[in-house]
């Protein structure tokens, strides 16, 4: 027996896996670490404690499955995106990492757009503003707030890239990760210079570009007495956490689209099309050279849920605790007493891109009860999602249906009939939901190996596992309810700015 390992390094922690060629998990294994919000708006992380959960996962699933390190074929990454971690000329890294959730840079980000004549003008350019919690803002807060720590920068990498530089010893940023940082060149597939000129960043700080199956180099030595596998394994690039979660959803076909449903949560839809985004909506590169991945991400999807177990049942968010609260969920009826959740609990991408809007319950009364909250959070997603869905549709006449679905929050069947009976949309979700785009980067691997014929040929080794098709009772009260919501954003957007700038936070 063979097998592809491969690493879903994402925000709370590493999830190792270890499948076998024709796409089958044998063993996973989780290892956690901390981000550290030091202060308002910011959040960091220690590149060594990807690095430690890594290796520890990697060790564990090789004990659990049996699996010997000759039987390796192949190591690859999905990592999270939009990270700034500068590193020195020895590959050291300079700074804690500035992590996706990091919504510093918000002047910066005022700055940036003001070079093009505002806000309004660069939406209109480039189809979406941006905030502070991108990357081209978090590169200018770094030359100005920390110059020296920029200054003997040697290369800006993401998480992947620190990944491949301590397995391989070569410094590399993948095309869909990097298509994330504004700076990359969907057409011509290379480090824009000219936006990089724009803005006043150096060129030479940005590493080689290579695609997603492409093989990086070989596990060097101390990576491998590490990780308990053979020196010289090959690594592959792998992609970014949403490219990859696209092929382990099985969604890699011309129009075909998948919901992820974790920490975060995300549309995206893969398209032989260039087209450009709006409000919050992004074009990126595929995982597919070929191919363009459209994307929209809600900020807090599932760490909604999170927050529900632990500040309304007053318990850790564990399995044991979800079950109770899909139970209550499914029990209570549709629209929740007409009380509304929005669910933008650290600022938000899409559908407003906005770092200063907070989550709130709308119409709450005496009379509601603790499970129609927890219900209206569920809800309040689905409505997001909706309006994120209906945004990608009229911007770009794309309407995939069904839609794959992965991430830990599928495993919530209350959750997916809500969410397909709002957004009007069939679901499917795959198996080890959780694993999806370590799974995806690890079938990506495997094209670089010629294991697989194409990118495409992937979607035979995922199958689907459940499928919930909408249901017609409940639509007039969630119509009713969706527009209710899309009026809240305007309503109170003003109050956030307002209540937010008194911490030193402005809306960009």
């Amino acid at each position: 027996m063979e097998y592809l390992l491969a690493h879903d390094v994402g925000t709370s922690g590493c999830k190792a896996v270890l499948m076998t060629t024709e796409g089958r998990v044998v063993a996973t294994a989780n290892e956690t670490y901390p981000t550290y919000f030091s202060k308002l708006l910011w959040a960091e992380q220690e590149p060594e404690d990807w690095w430690r959960a890594m290796t520890s996962a990697t060790r564990t699933v090789l004990e659990l499955s049996g699996a010997k390190p000759k039987q390796v074929l192949s190591l690859s990454f999905s990592t999270q995106m939009v990270n700034l971690l500068p590193l020195d000329g020895d590959g050291r890294p300079l700074r804690p990492c500035i992590n996706w959730l990091d919504g510093r840079a918000w002047e910066e980000s005022k700055a940036a757009m003001a070079k093009f004549g505002g806000p309004w003008v660069f939406n209109r350019l480039f189809g979406t503003i941006i905030t502070g919690k991108d990357l081209i803002p978090k590169y200018i807060w770094l030359q100005h707030n920390e110059p020296d720590v920029y200054r003997r920068s040697s290369a800006f990498v993401d998480v992947s890239g620190y990944l491949l530089l301590r397995t391989t010893g070569k410094l590399a940023y993948e095309w869909g990760s990097a298509s994330v940082t504004g700076l990359f060149n969907l057409k011509a597939k290379t480090w824009d210079r000219t936006a990089m000129r724009i803005f006043g960043l150096d060129a030479e700080k940005f590493p080689e570009l290579i695609q997603s199956t492409e093989r990086v180099g070989g596990l060097t030595r101390p990576a491998a007495e590490e990780m308990g596998l053979l020196e010289g394994t090959p690594v592959f690039a792998g992609s970014g956490d949403v490219m990859s979660a696209a092929i382990g959803s099985g969604a890699v076909r011309d129009g075909e689209g998948h919901l992820c449903l974790g920490t975060s949560g995300f549309i995206g839809i893969v398209t032989n099309r260039q087209v450009k985004g709006k409000q919050g909506i992004v074009s990126l590169q595929s995982a597919d050279p070929d191919k363009t991945l459209i994307v929209a991400e809600t900020e807090t999807a599932g760490a909604c849920l999170k927050w529900a177990a632990k500040e309304l049942y007053g318990q850790e968010p564990d399995a044991g605790t979800m079950s109770m609260m899909d139970s209550e969920v499914a029990e209570t009826a549709a629209g929740s007493g007409k009380l509304i959740f929005t669910p933008w609990m650290y600022g938000e991408r899409c559908p407003v891109p906005d770092e200063c809007v907070r989550a709130s319950f709308i119409n709450l009364s005496s009379k509601h009860t603790r499970q129609q909250m927890t219900r209206a959070i569920y809800e309040g997603v689905a409505y997001n999602l909706r309006w994120m869905l209906e945004l990608i549709s009229d911007l770009n006449g794309l309407r995939p249906d069904p839609l794959r679905v992965t991430g830990g929050g599928a495993k919530g069947l209350p959750w997916l009939r809500i969410i397909s009976d709002v957004t009007g949309r069939t679901l499917e979700s795959v198996p080890h939901l959780q694993s999806a785009s370590a799974v995806g980067a690890g079938l990506l691997a495997g094209v670089g190996l010629g294991l697989y014929p194409s990118i495409e040929h992937l979607k035979e080794l995922v199958p689907v596992e459940h499928v919930v098709h909408p249901e017609t009772g409940s639509k007039p009260i969630y119509d009713s309810m969706y527009l209710a919501y899309r009026t809240v954003y305007r309503s109170l957007k003003d109050l956030h700015r307002c209540l937010n700038q008194a911490e030193g936070v402005e809306e960009s």
